[in-house]
Order: C-alpha cells, then sequence, then structure tokens
C-alpha cells in the first residue's frame, strides 16, 4: 500500500449515498469510498510478483484482492452497511454500448470465463458483485468497459474479411474527459462533434459524434500510432514475413505489437519522463522517437477529423502523456488548424466511476442490462 488519502470524521457518517469504487490493475488495486461527489478514502494497494505468483489465472486472484479490500475498510470503521452502490472497473465482457451496466448472471459467466481474454480489469465487476451481495440494498456496477463498441459500420472493415476492426480503448477517461469539456461549455456531450486522444501506455484517439464514437484505433493489438510499450499499426506486409522468419514465436511477436513495442522496442524504456530526459540531453535518436510519436497522433486526429467531415467542436488531450507540455505542443501546432486543442492530463478513473455512477443512482443516466 503505497499512498492513502483518508476523512476519519467522515467514515461514521450513515448515509446511503456511500459508494464503493474498485479499479484493479495488473499489479495494483485501486479503491476508494465516496460520499456523493467527496471521498471520503482513497487507497492503491500494490501486488508484487511474490504476491500474484500463485494464481494461475486472473480470476484466481477474486477472493485474495477483495478481502485485502475490506480488510483496509474495516481497519478505518467503513461502515459499509450504508453502501448504495459498489462501482468495479469494467473488463474484456463482449463489445456492449457505453454507459453503466449493472452487473448480472450472464456478465459474471463472462467476465470470469474471459470472454474476450484475461485482464485484471475483470476482476472489478466480480468484486462489486460479490462485496454488494453481502451487504443487502447494496447494487453493483460497471462503467465503460475498454470494450466499449459504437463503431459505425463502414468503420469495422479492415481490407480483409478474415480480419474485423474491433473497438478496443480507453472508454472510460474518454467519455469522462467528453463529459467535463462539454460541462464546461454548457452543452450536451451528446451534441457535440470530439476528437479525444488518450495518451498513456497505450494511445487511444476517438471520434465522438454526438455522444457515440464512430470511430477509434484498436489501443491494444496493433493499430492507430505507437506508444511507450505499444507498436501501433505496422506494416503488414514485413510483419507477415517477420511471423514466418522463423526466428520468432508467436508469444514473442505479440509482445512486440503489446508490451514490448513503441518506445520500449526502439529505447529500452517505457518511461516516458526518461524518454524526455534523454532527448533534453542530446540524445538524437529519442529526439526523433518523440517526433514520431506526436506525428503519429497528429496524423491519426487528422484521419479522425476527416470522419467526422472536418465539423469538429474541439480536440482534447488526456492520459498520462498529456502532462508533458512539449509533448503536446508538438500535437497541436499540427492539429489547430483543424479545431481548439484542449489539454485533460492524466486521467481519474475512480473519480469518473462514482460520477457515473452518482448519475445512475439520481436517475439522470439510464442503467443497461448487460445481456
Amino acid at each position: 500500500m503505497d499512498q492513502e488519502k483518508i476523512n476519519n470524521n467522515l467514515l461514521s457518517e450513515r448515509d446511503k449515498r456511500l459508494l464503493l469504487i474498485i479499479n484493479p490493475g495488473s499489479t495494483s488495486t485501486k479503491f476508494a469510498l465516496y460520499k456523493e461527489n467527496s471521498a471520503l478514502m482513497e487507497l492503491n494497494i500494490e501486488h508484487s510478483v511474490e504476491d500474484l505468483s500463485g494464481f494461475v489465472k486472473i480470476t484466481d486472484q477474486l477472493q485474495f484482492r477483495k478481502e485485502l479490500i475490506l480488510q483496509q475498510l474495516r481497519e478505518r470503521n467503513a461502515d459499509l452497511s450504508q453502501l448504495s452502490a459498489v462501482i468495479g472497473r469494467g473488463g474484456l465482457v463482449k463489445p456492449i454500448e457505453s454507459g453503466i451496466y449493472e452487473v448480472n448472471e450472464r456478465m459474471i459467466d463472462d467476465l470470469r470465463a474471459g470472454l474476450l481474454g484475461q485482464h485484471a480489469s475483470n476482476l472489478g465487476g466480480l468484486i462489486a458483485h460479490e462485496i454488494a451481495v453481502a451487504f443487502p440494498g447494496t447494487r453493483a456496477f460497471i462503467v465503460d468497459p475498454v470494450v466499449v463498441d459504437e463503431l459505425q459500420p463502414v468503420a469495422r472493415l479492415s481490407g480483409h474479411p478474415e480480419i474485423n476492426r474491433i473497438s478496443i480503448f480507453h472508454a472510460l477517461n474518454q467519455k469522462a474527459v467528453a463529459r467535463t469539456y462539454a460541462s464546461s461549455v454548457k452543452r450536451r456531450y451528446e451534441d457535440l462533434n470530439l476528437i479525444i486522444a488518450h495518451l498513456g501506455g497505450g494511445i487511444s484517439v476517438g471520434a465522438h459524434r454526438k455522444g457515440r464514437v464512430v470511430d477509434v484505433n484498436n489501443a491494444l493489438n496493433g493499430d492507430g500510432p505507437f506508444s511507450p510499450e505499444r507498436s501501433g499499426g505496422l506494416p503488414a506486409g514485413q510483419l507477415a514475413e517477420l511471423c514466418f522468419s522463423g526466428t520468432y514465436s508467436l508469444k514473442e511477436v505479440r509482445a512486440m505489437i503489446t508490451g514490448k513495442g513503441g518506445m520500449v522496442a526502439y529505447l529500452g524504456t517505457n518511461n516516458f519522463r526518461e524518454v524526455s530526459k534523454m532527448a533534453d540531453e542530446g540524445n538524437a535518436e529519442a529526439e526523433l522517437v518523440i517526433a514520431a510519436a506526436a506525428y503519429q497522433i497528429s496524423k491519426e486526429i487528422g484521419a479522425m477529423a476527416a470522419v467526422l467531415c472536418g465539423k469538429v467542436d474541439a480536440i482534447l488531450l488526456t492520459g498520462g502523456l498529456a502532462f508533458n507540455k512539449n509533448f503536446t505542443e508538438r500535437i497541436k501546432s499540427m492539429t489547430a488548424f483543424i479545431s481548439e486543442v484542449l489539454v485533460y492530463p492524466g486521467e481519474d478513473e475512480i473519480k469518473s466511476l462514482a460520477y457515473n455512477g452518482l448519475l445512475a443512482l439520481d436517475g439522470e443516466i439510464d442503467i443497461k442490462q448487460y445481456s
């Protein structure tokens, strides 16, 4: 556990507007207790390799992570009998529309089975469900999983019928930033055309047309700009030759695409701060890699402007890399002719989950059923 924020005076207040937020990552479990819009407690439990080495599948970690959360809450005298809802990060369920979904048996089955793959986010809905069941009257939800799919039909064609384009992107953060921007200009997200670039370990650039992401690059599996640890789109012919060269296994090629591609492949680090420092100290290759990353992101933004027929209300840059002003300025210099470019650095998934939970409980957004 490496960080902690607590307001002890509020933990014992009895209020049915109490929300527990759960965001499992590959090596950490973040969670928070919210009263209305205020965080009473935010914790991040780090998991070492040794902690997780005994588990074969991600879902085998369910009880381990749930008990760690409950233990920390008990130690702080949190009165969970007053919970209104437990909101978990959405996992790799089947492709669904954006929104907040009540956790049901079908979703539980798909999360346990790893329908679209094994990922730590699959634990979000499972832990939320188990805790909610233990406290009668509490509801369990997930919000905007990475498999949110609102692609228009023309965007699904890849160029070969054996391969369809798939929507996997940073839906939770992109949607939250979109609504934040809409609120700032006193307009509805559903009335705006936006291009949103999430710049992090993975990079996704989405075309938001009137509240729907009608096109977006697959940020996980080799599409769009390269990132600190992902290759993005690679020349197909050369990739095919690499695959059949006999030099690399399928597992190794997959790692080149996701995990060991992009900046880490060029420079040996996936830490963008280190890459920027290298460039500042005169490393010409690091400077070229940064320039190329900004170049590819800008190209993708330009492509999404075409998707929106040039009718773009704003371009929004978000994610961890957006903290680097020099990097965002490179992107602005290439894309400002399209529309105003605004920067929302970082990503606050916990806050986004809580915000959506409150909207749902207030009846301001519909609660959807997974089927």
